[in-house]
This record gives structure tokens, C-alpha cells and sequence, in this order.
């Protein structure tokens, strides 16, 4: 009884051990966010916001009407090879497109009311510097943009 009892108890020990690791696609290049399609990954655009100062917000501005990177999915799902980025610190905006770019005003330091709110996500660890990054609420078609906090990179994707 005892020796059942103990290789029971180790199957069942190695089989949830193993269901821990992932076995899913993984990206190509260290450091930039990829949307999750079913087993296949699609590379955010990367580029720089350009700041500006305005009356009391600070309007980050892609260039671009529109991003390449496209996904219909309403909550979508990042994987991320993070080596010199924090998935922790990753923030997600709406993009509104004004004059054939993209752009999102936040309100500046000290300041509460007034600019736009980062989306709230889930940073799940994968293993070996591997992380998946999911989206905790339903988003309206559109521009958005995914942002290392206090800094001027964006990886960008539309939602249609």
C-alpha cells in the first residue's frame, strides 16, 4: 500500500510539474512584445514617441495614421523575450489619430485629472526570461500602443 500510495503520489508530482512548462511559440527578437494569434506570433511596429508639452498633459506622437501590425482579437495576448525590458513596467494606451499620426496625452507629474489611463494587464512568467502579457479587459477597435514606463519606445498594434 505504502509503494502505490508513493508512486501515485510521484506521477501525480511529475505530471503538474511538467504542465508548468511552456512549449508555445517564441520570439524571434529579445525585448519587443509579439501579438499571440493561436501558435503563431506577429511583431508589434517598434518605434519612438515624439513628446510634446501641452497646456498641462504631455502628448506622446507616432508618426503613422495607422499601425502594420493588426490582430481582431479584443483582448489580445504578448509574448515577450524580456532581456533589457521590465514586462512589469509595461504600460498600454488607446491612440487617437490626429493629423495622418497617432498620439495619446497623459497628464503630467502630480497632476490626476485630465489624460489617459493606462489599460490594465496580467504579467504572467513563462520561464527563462519568457513572459506573456495579457490584456484584462475587452478594447474597442482602434490604435494602441505598448510603452516601457518613462520611456519614449512604443511597440504598436490595431485592434479591428
Amino acid at each position: 500500500m505504502f509503494w502505490r500510495t508513493l508512486l501515485l503520489f510521484s506521477f501525480a508530482a511529475g505530471w503538474t510539474m511538467g504542465a508548468d512548462k511552456y512549449t508555445g511559440p517564441v520570439p524571434p527578437k529579445p525585448d519587443v512584445p509579439y501579438l499571440l494569434h493561436a501558435s503563431n506570433l506577429v511583431e508589434t511596429e517598434t518605434g519612438q514617441a515624439r513628446q510634446e508639452n501641452r497646456k498641462n498633459e504631455a502628448t506622446f506622437v507616432v508618426s503613422g495614421a495607422a499601425s502594420p501590425a493588426r490582430t481582431p482579437l479584443a483582448e489580445p495576448i504578448f509574448i515577450i523575450d524580456a532581456r533589457n525590458v521590465s514586462p512589469d513596467r509595461m504600460e498600454l494606451y488607446r491612440l487617437d489619430v490626429k493629423n495622418g499620426n497617432r498620439e495619446v496625452s497623459l497628464a503630467q507629474q502630480g497632476r490626476r485629472r485630465g489624460g489617459n489611463r493606462p489599460v490594465h494587464m496580467q504579467v504572467i512568467p513563462l520561464g527563462n526570461r519568457l513572459f506573456r502579457v495579457e490584456v484584462d479587459e475587452p478594447l474597442e477597435n482602434g490604435q494602441y500602443a505598448l510603452t516601457p514606463a518613462g520611456d519614449n519606445r512604443v511597440f504598436c498594434f490595431e485592434i479591428y
